[in-house]
């Protein structure tokens, strides 16, 4: 049932707001750090984990795809709260952990893009290629 995958964003949502409430803590920030993200990942590998063991069933699925696909608006609207004048006034740590995220994001982009990716012995190049620029190999006599 959809109720079901609504079920499980709620409980990846409260668990995933819990660890940023923490995290903002640990750190001495008085917000939520990442609980969004940290909830949508819980719901990824969550759906996923649940999805091979067969719990999950189509329409259970369909609950999760629908929050799935409006999950970059619920970010738009949590990010417009947020106070980015006092994040910038607090000093160069908040610009370091911002500038540091986005580093981080764009060096694994090439770690995740293999990830599910067969590994093909022929490359995208070598296919490419024209057979009548490769030189034809020439059989050689077998030795008696």
């Amino acid at each position: 049932m959809i109720i079901y995958g609504v079920a499980l964003l709620a409980i990846c949502t409260l668990v995933g707001l819990f660890i940023g409430d923490l995290l903002g803590a640990l750190f001495g920030v008085p917000s939520n750090v990442g609980g969004v993200g940290f909830a949508m990942m819980l719901l990824i590998f969550g759906g996923g984990y649940l999805a091979k063991r067969g719990f999950l069933s189509g329409k259970t699925n369909q609950g999760i795809e629908f929050w799935s696909a409006i999950y970059i608006p619920i970010v738009v609207a949590m990010a417009a709260q947020q106070n980015v004048v006092g994040a910038l006034s607090g000093g160069p740590a908040a610009i370091l952990a911002g500038v540091a995220a986005v580093a981080v994001s764009f060096a694994l982009v090439p770690v995740i893009s293999r990830i599910g990716q067969k590994d093909d012995p022929v490359s995208p190049d070598e296919s490419a290629k024209d057979d009548s620029t490769t030189q034809p190999r020439i059989a050689q006599p077998a030795q008696r």
